[in-house]
């Protein structure tokens, strides 16, 4: 008998919450009808239509940065490595004519002339 109470308390207390929940989701006709209205094109903006214009402009903001930030990071490895390529070219070359034109001596020949 007791398990029979408590089925018919929750089912009761579920419906209770339903139509309360029912009332909640829906709107009123009158709502309803204006929600789905164009607004005129010299009519003022609602204060939800420029928070929503709002929101939109600085995420778009944000993707532009941060895309343009990936670029210029891109770029700045790039041109890093461009760099670091040449260094090593020069670097090589210097190498190689110092060993073409080494003379034996240390620091080479030509430094240690006396000017006269």
């Amino acid at each position: 008998m007791s398990w029979r109470r408590v089925i018919l308390l929750s089912s009761l207390s579920a419906l209770a919450l339903l139509c309360s929940v029912k009332q909640k989701i829906f709107m009123q006709e009158s709502d309803a009808s204006n929600f789905l209205k164009k607004r005129g094109k010299r009519s003022p903006k609602s204060r939800d239509e420029v928070n929503a214009e709002n929101r939109q402009k600085l995420r778009d903001d944000e993707l532009r940065r941060e895309y343009y930030e990936e670029q210029r990071n891109e770029f700045e490895n790039f041109v890093e490595e461009q760099r670091d390529e040449q260094e090593e070219r020069t670097r090589e070359a210097v190498e190689q004519w110092r060993q073409w034109h080494y003379d034996g001596l240390y620091p080479s020949y030509l430094y240690n002339r006396q000017n006269i």
